[in-house]
């Protein structure tokens, strides 16, 4: 998760040091731990600053283009990431809300996008319903403020390598979720995390003592 190695690439590295692993197994442990990092690193991240920048990039699931959404703040502290199907005002919707949802009472005060209508129509909604008399959240639609964002994209698409389309929206999601994770870490935005490959072993290696 933290490199742009193939599955194959994984299990004739551990061949090398003496461990045969079949690269279904790599598969496997991907598919499973993935979201569990995701899960056990939550309670340890920052709180996500309250301008994020949104956009949409796309990959290959199951031999089909799919628009992956995804939310940074200012610091390029991720906050949420969704796959859908179509690149719709009702996909744009579910995202915000989904986003928003995660971070519950901690709503963003701006949200920059690009120029794509949906987004103003969806803000506008959702600044309805937490308050019909004031648009509680800021909409920025300049491209070239999204700089933050875009950078962020081709940083997870370098990361995916080989991995560029997935069998099923399962395997993404699990995979796209380890990823991201593992970028948080890196990037330090959790407490007390301290620099280096090393901390980072450690880290999560703290995540998985056993009792």
């Amino acid at each position: 998760l933290r490199f742009p190695l193939s599955y194959q690439d994984v299990a004739d590295l551990l061949a090398e040091r003496g461990i045969s692993v079949d690269r279904s197994t790599v598969y496997r442990w991907v598919i499973k731990f993935g979201p569990e990092i995701t899960k056990r690193t939550e309670k340890h991240l920052h709180r996500a600053s309250v301008d994020w920048h949104v956009d949409e990039t796309y990959i290959r699931v199951g031999g089909k283009w799919r628009y992956l959404w995804r939310a940074v703040d200012a610091d390029g502290q991720m906050i949420d990431f969704r796959l859908t199907a179509r690149r719709d005002a009702k996909a744009a919707k579910a995202f915000l809300n989904k986003a928003i949802e995660r971070v519950r009472l901690h709503r963003p005060v701006t949200i920059v996008t690009d120029k794509a209508p949906a987004y103003r129509r969806v803000i506008r909604e959702i600044n309805r319903r937490y308050d019909p008399h004031f648009d509680s959240i800021r909409h920025i639609d300049r491209k070239w403020r999204n700089n933050l964002i875009e950078s962020a994209h081709a940083a997870l698409k370098r990361l995916l390598g080989y991995r560029q389309s997935f069998r099923s929206l399962r395997s993404a999601k699990a995979t796209l979720s380890g990823i991201e994770t593992i970028r948080t870490i890196k990037r330090g935005h959790i407490h007390h995390k301290q620099t280096g490959i090393l901390a980072e072993i450690q880290f999560i290696a703290r995540l998985f003592e056993t009792a």
